[in-house]
């Protein structure tokens, strides 16, 4: 039978009720009072009057309400829509209205920061507000219900019908090429993500899973939904300190962490116990360079490292098992469990190998759609040239922007994103190619490679980057070790170093839009 992404819990709940499900701040949770409570807020979605398929934004840090919320939403048969908690008022007010959102989870203090946009969200009537004991605030055409009021019942059944191809949730991505847009996955979706990621990652009831990013991040929501599908513990962090991880894991007795390039810089500086329960770690959203992988082995000799490739629109794409790590230096590795990856020229032709194309995701994980735009849809999400002909309906794939190579041994390795590239005097650039360079040279422990207007070049590329520890490094040092390792093309126009980590979106990446902003006036005058 088909299963829909809170069976995870309900199952767990009959075969292994007393074993813990979620854990914030030191408090557990069994699978049998996880599933009660995703019951209890399910019902009071249904009481409130929310229809199947309606939208149910969540605006919160990660804690145990959060988690409930997003599973009850999809139990109530309506759409979950995790909103990062690091967005500011009018780009939470931009996605609820995009999504047509009809109810609201938020603090009380969040709801204050959102007190002058909501009317920027027509759709929205109800807000249910966590963590408060006092008088509601009154909102002009809102009705306001505390969290702790929702959860004193009663249960109601669904009677609708429901089946795995239904929409479950809607992820925004960071927007770091415009306007976030709203990826619509179905419980398929989340079902087959979650079961694929835990079988390469061997994941088990006895895992302890640390979930440091964004719910609102697929990678985030990743952690939970792949600990829930094998009865594991999902432990929720929000880390202030890095010290604080390091601390959690031993405290928590985690098993396995997953984290984003920057953040990895950071921790493999750290100390880190001889001794650590920390069964595997994982990297994605980007590629984890040669010099922090190297630090991490020598701070967690013990621990197996899964370097990983996603993009929202399919979820997970690639993982390259930890015992290939060496033997392929720069690869993403192969297709994920029950995913095809397919490498293919702008007319629908395979690449020959090494051959650069564009990595196109076919399987079970591939999205719904964009929410409420036809036209990014349409360029994303496209038919596959017909592989028999007496099917008639083409099948739909993503196609993901990203340039690969694929070796004769199918491995395959990222080049860089087709927003991203840098066009300088007739060619087209990756940055990617330009950052290798800069790690390979070991003086620097973030670099950064922009394509920057320029009245000439058309783009000039500019090169930012943090030196690394005990590293003194000026800007000349840095140009002059790119000048003997890249042709002249390639070699970065300006450079500029910075003592504090380049900035991050939020999901936790260099944010390359702010970058390119800040900088797009460095050559007006080079005419």
């Amino acid at each position: 039978m088909a299963q829909l992404i809170h069976d995870f819990i309900f199952e767990s709940a009959r075969r292994t009720p007393s074993a813990p499900a979620l854990s914030y701040q030191g408090v557990q949770l069994d699978y049998a009072g996880l599933g009660q409570m995703v019951d209890l807020f399910a019902s009071a979605l249904r009481a409130l009057g929310l229809g199947h398929g309606e939208r149910v934004a969540v605006y919160l840090e990660k804690r145990e309400e959060c988690v409930l919320a997003l599973f009850g939403a999809a139990a109530a048969g309506t759409v979950f829509v995790p909103v990062n908690p690091l967005l500011k008022p009018d780009q939470v007010a931009y996605i609820m209205s995009d999504c047509n959102v009809r109810l609201l989870v938020t603090s009380h203090a969040r709801l204050n920061l959102l007190s002058d946009v909501l009317a920027a969200c027509p759709d929205l009537h109800t807000v249910i507000v966590v963590g408060t004991s006092g008088d509601l605030p009154l909102m002009p055409g809102l009705h306001l219900v505390s969290w702790r009021e929702c959860m004193k019942g009663p249960l109601t059944g669904n009677g609708q019908r429901r089946i795995d191809g239904d929409m479950a949730a809607i992820l925004y991505t960071s927007g770091s090429t415009g306007k976030p847009k709203g990826v619509v996955l179905s419980h398929r979706n989340l079902v087959a993500g979650a079961h694929s990621v835990s079988a390469y990652l061997n994941n088990t009831s006895e895992d302890r899973i640390l979930c440091l990013l964004p719910l609102s991040f697929d990678y985030g929501l990743s952690q939970v939904t792949t600990a829930f599908a094998v009865g594991a513990c999902a432990v929720l962090m929000n880390h202030l300190l890095l010290r604080d991880v390091i601390e959690t894991v031993e405290r928590e007795r985690i098993s396995g962490l997953a984290a984003v390039p920057p953040l990895w810089i950071q921790l493999s500086q750290l100390s880190w116990p001889d001794a650590t329960r920390l069964r595997y770690i994982t990297n994605s959203g980007g590629a984890l360079q040669r010099p922090t992988l190297a630090a991490l082995r020598r701070a967690l000799p013990d621990t197996l490292i899964y370097l990983m490739y996603g993009l929202t629109e399919a979820f997970r794409s690639t993982y390259l098992a930890p015992e290939l790590v060496d033997a392929r230096p720069g690869s993403i590795g192969k297709a994920i469990p029950n995913a095809e990856v397919l490498v293919l020229r702008p007319d629908g032709t395979p690449c020959a190998p090494g051959e650069p194309g564009e990595l196109v995701h076919r399987g079970a994980l591939v999205a719904l759609g964009y929410w409420n735009d036809v036209e990014k849809t349409a360029e994303r999400f496209r038919a596959l040239p017909a592989r028999a002909p007496g099917l008639p309906l083409a099948e739909l794939a993503v196609w993901s922007g990203d340039t690969v190579r694929c070796d004769e041994e199918g491995y395959l390795y990222f080049i860089g994103r087709f927003d991203d590239m840098i066009k300088t005097s007739g060619y087209r650039i990756s940055p990617t190619e330009v950052e290798e360079v800069v790690y390979a040279s070991g003086l620097v422990e973030e670099a950064a490679a922009i394509g920057v207007p320029h009245p000439l070049l058309g783009q000039a590329i500019a090169l930012l980057a943090t030196p690394a520890a005990n590293v003194t490094l000026d800007a000349a040092t840095l140009l002059a070790a790119c000048k003997a390792a890249l042709p002249s093309f390639m070699v970065p126009a300006w450079v500029e170093l910075r003592d504090e980590a380049l900035p991050r979106n939020p999901n936790g990446k260099v944010d390359r839009k702010r970058l390119g902003a800040e900088l797009a006036h460095l050559f007006s005058d080079a005419a």
